[in-house]
């Protein structure tokens, strides 16, 4: 028996869920986070040269490389590990490094990473942090430190994975550029479960990072909105004016229909994407299991008060521009229904006209029609005194009394004739 045929992407779609497994950590220890993103179409951008550029690092070091068609990479290089993940729009590195140093956060990890190669990315930093990842057998000292490592109005801090952890950052850029994230491990958690909860924390900040740019796009489009909004307004406002001109005023709602299509086209994958990646900051928070710790804001109720607001702008755009589009369709159609209007009036008023001219010509041509008959009765009568005339001589009777008497039946005969005909016609 045949043995049976697999998909050709069978075996490509069930390893891609195993792809990109979680780094296994060992605290105490720290790690530097690394997002780049090219400036424009970075959707289409070249993916090679994402991989170019982290062969070019491997290379420095002596690392293996990856498959040719890689979209992450996770080995040793030098004393540290590598984490390397493409993703739609941008791609990731991440280092993990063993020990803490004694200063926090003096971002030696991320030293890391050479300078003109930095230089030479194909795209631009769109985020980077750094993390400390330290044990603590008790919740002694930790809110000390916390407090002096973050700026204490927008720390987000709290208790993690059925108290696994305790994590803290306050999402604010330090004078090197970067964020600082602070995750405090129990003594029994294990590597695992640590590489999953600093994954989350890079996670959170890219994705909301990248939902951000929606706020931007927002930003960019609502003064044009705004204008586009009140001169919309005006036009349905003339609408109903006697004096408006229904084919300038349908111009000039094409026009604006045309600019809003085109608006909605340019930030619909944006818009799209800010709900997709806003999605993914709120599932990550969730797996987080968070719960307060000593009074402080949780990562959720950070997100709630500053990341949320910015989402609703986002999602207030969007429907105030499909809000706009639909109002100026309406528009237009309120106005062509006008002109319909207007043009069957024009055509009843043309009909009428065609009527009385077709009333006019039915009359001339009833009258040319009674013209006809006495022209054709003159030429008949004298045709019949002439053939009649040897017979009226030959009963004494002069020409005018013949004529006189055939007058009358001539008449008759050629009417008649003539309306024989006009059934026919008809």
């Amino acid at each position: 028996m045949a043995p049976i045929t697999d998909h050709p992407l069978r075996y490509m779609l069930a390893n891609e869920l195993h792809a990109r497994p979680f780094p296994t950590l060992t605290a105490p220890c720290r790690a530097a986070y690394l997002a780049l993103k090219p400036s424009q179409q970075a959707a289409n951008r070249d993916k090679e040269a994402d991989l170019r550029h982290l062969l070019s690092l491997l290379d420095r070091f002596g690392a293996p490389h990856p498959q040719p068609d890689a979209t992450h990479y996770f080995g040793h290089i030098g004393k540290y590990v590598l984490k390397w993940e493409s993703h739609t729009e941008f791609v990731t590195y991440t280092i993990f490094g063993e020990g803490v140093a004694d200063k926090p956060f003096e971002g030696s990890a991320f030293s890391f990473f050479p300078e003109d190669w930095l230089a030479d990315a194909p795209g631009q930093r769109i985020t980077s942090a750094l993390i400390r990842v330290e044990i603590a057998a008790t919740d002694e000292g930790i809110d000390e430190k916390a407090s002096d490592w973050f700026v204490p109005e927008s720390l987000a801090m709290s208790r993690v994975v059925d108290d696994a952890a305790i994590v803290a950052t306050d999402f604010r850029i330090d004078s090197r550029g970067h964020l600082r994230m602070a995750v405090f491990v129990r003594p029994e958690t294990g590597g695992r479960r640590i590489g999953r909860v600093v994954q989350r924390l890079c996670e959170i900040e890219t994705y909301k990072t990248m939902a951000m740019l929606g706020l931007a796009r927002a930003r960019e489009m609502g003064p044009r909105l705004g204008e586009l909004d009140d001169e919309l307004s005006q036009l349905v406002a003339g609408m109903s004016h006697d004096d408006v001109r229904p084919a300038e005023t349908l111009h000039r709602l094409l026009a604006m229909s045309a600019e809003l299509e085109g608006l909605a086209s340019r930030s619909s994958f944006r818009f799209g994407a800010t709900t997709a990646y806003e999605a993914i900051v709120n599932q990550r928070v969730e797996v987080l299991r968070e719960v307060r710790f000593k009074g402080r804001q949780t990562l959720a109720e950070f997100m709630m008060r500053r990341f949320d607001p910015a989402m609703r702008t986002v999602k207030s755009t969007e429907r105030r521009m499909e809000g706009m589009a639909q109002r100026a369709m309406r528009a237009g159609d309120l106005l062509r229904t006008r002109v319909d209007v207007e043009r069957s009036a024009e055509n009843q008023a043309l009909l009428a006209s065609m009527d009385r001219r077709a009333d006019l010509q039915l009359r001339l041509q009833q009258t040319v029609e009674g013209l006809s008959v006495v022209a054709i009765s003159y030429y008949a009568v004298n045709l019949a005194v002439y053939l009649l005339t040897p017979v009226a001589e030959h009963l004494h009777w002069s020409k005018t009394a013949l004529a006189a008497g055939a007058t009358l039946p001539v008449l008759l005969a050629v009417w008649g004739m003539i309306r024989r005909i006009r059934k026919r016609l008809h």
